[in-house]
């Protein structure tokens, strides 16, 4: 086992290319054929084709088959398609146990259809299963199309299964094939599998081999859905995964993320978009950094400003703040007695001694000459402020006598 399956604890290899039939994928257009040709082979129609892109899984759909036919159903496979239809037919007596005694074809033709018929009153069926069959020659089909001929009543004696690429559709629409392509009981045609069956196969392949869709990482999974957004076939997928997979255990990960399934793409030199996802994941890991470190930075900036307020230095600044005018009130009131104070010391002295009364009364009136000077200082200040707007208004008005700018003045 490769050391990549235990290190995700995996019983077997989830991916490799072979036609294992416990990882054959029983759903959409496989599962859909399998039944279709089963029927048709059970129910002795004869000539069954199935088509489809290179690694669509047709080798592998041809072992379901085989494993859905019990013991009395006799099965002759070929890998591929002889060379000639001669080759084809010393090929099947040789599966049949027979010793022809010519290699002329009519001979040997029948010699197999007694063999066959032998097998139909043992109760059996003979089912021959030729792979690759895109490559047979004009001459195979021609001597696949004979075979299908051998008949008793309306029971066909052979059964025969043929599994190629599109070419063989464009051999068996030709023109000079339409005696062929009478013959063929049912035609089915794998095709690409869809994002969805992608994403369904590649979680079935790994729930057989003991594992878990979280093997794989969220941008793992998107990474092969944008791989795959085209479609694909069972081979590619499985040559993608693989790698991918043997990749992260090779950067001892857990799972398998994005960044493995495009090194992956690029070890298998497969032309997709995930490079376009890989530089979005990197745009948005710098702005999630930068996000991040400008929230440090605004931390870090708030937190001193937090640390250097001390309550008992802001409580003694408020105070501080708060008594500086009560101490300039007092100063002024202290000067202001002073000031009366000496004005009263500097008056002229008398004989007698000033009574309670009159001290009162010359502190009265120096405090009430202190409170004129206030609207005295207003007075002016309206004055000239007069004066001015009247110059002003004189000037702008290009009046030239003082009686008629007066009596604009005031009019206005």
């Amino acid at each position: 086992m490769h050391m990549y399956a235990q290190h995700f604890n995996l019983n077997k290899l989830p991916f490799e290319n072979v036609p294992d039939p416990d990882f054959f994928y029983n759903q959409g257009d496989h599962a859909r054929i399998r039944k279709q040709i089963s029927g048709s082979l059970e129910s002795g129609r004869g000539l069954v084709v199935v088509t489809g892109p290179i690694g669509s899984g047709k080798t592998t759909l041809s072992q379901m088959i085989k494993a859905d036919f019990p013991e009395h159903v006799q099965l002759i496979w070929l890998a591929e398609p002889p060379a000639n239809s001669i080759d084809l037919y010393l090929f099947l007596a040789q599966e049949l146990d027979l010793n022809p005694s010519s290699s002329e074809k009519t001979f040997v033709m029948r010699d197999i259809r007694n063999a066959l018929l032998k097998v139909d009153q043992d109760g059996k069926k003979c089912l021959v299963i030729i792979d690759e069959s895109h490559l047979m020659s004009d001459d195979v089909i021609n001597g696949i199309r004979l075979l299908n001929n051998l008949e008793e009543g309306s029971k066909k004696l052979i059964q025969i299964l043929l599994l190629g690429q599109e070419e063989l559709m464009e051999k068996i629409n030709r023109p000079g094939m339409e005696p062929f392509k009478q013959r063929i009981a049912a035609l089915e045609t794998l095709g690409r599998m869809n994002v969805d069956a992608v994403i369904k196969y590649i979680t079935h392949r790994i729930n057989v081999a003991g594992g878990s869709a979280d093997l794989i990482s969220d941008t793992g999974w998107e990474a092969l859905s944008i791989a795959f957004h085209a479609g694909g076939t069972p081979r590619t997928i499985n040559s993608l995964c693989d790698r991918s997979f043997n990749i992260a255990y090779e950067r001892n990960k857990n799972t398998v993320d994005a960044h493995d399934v495009y090194e992956a793409t690029q070890r298998l030199g497969l032309r997709t978009d995930v490079f376009h996802y890989i530089i979005s994941l990197k745009s948005k890991e710098r702005d999630k950094q930068n996000e991040s470190t400008m929230n440090i930075a605004m931390m870090e900036q708030s937190q001193p400003l937090s640390k250097k307020i001390n309550p008992e230095a802001e409580f003694e600044k408020s105070r501080e703040s708060l008594q500086a005018p009560i101490r300039k009130i007092s100063t002024d009131f202290d000067d202001q007695t002073q000031g009366f104070s000496s004005a009263r010391f500097n008056e002229p002295k008398t004989d007698s001694v000033l009574s309670y009364e009159e001290e009162a009364r010359i502190i009265k009136e120096k405090y009430n000459q202190n409170r004129l000077k206030v609207p005295m200082i207003l007075l002016v200040i309206s004055i000239v402020t007069l004066m001015l707007s009247f110059s002003f208004f004189c000037h702008q008005s290009n009046l030239s006598g003082l009686i008629e700018c007066l009596t604009n003045f005031f009019s206005f």
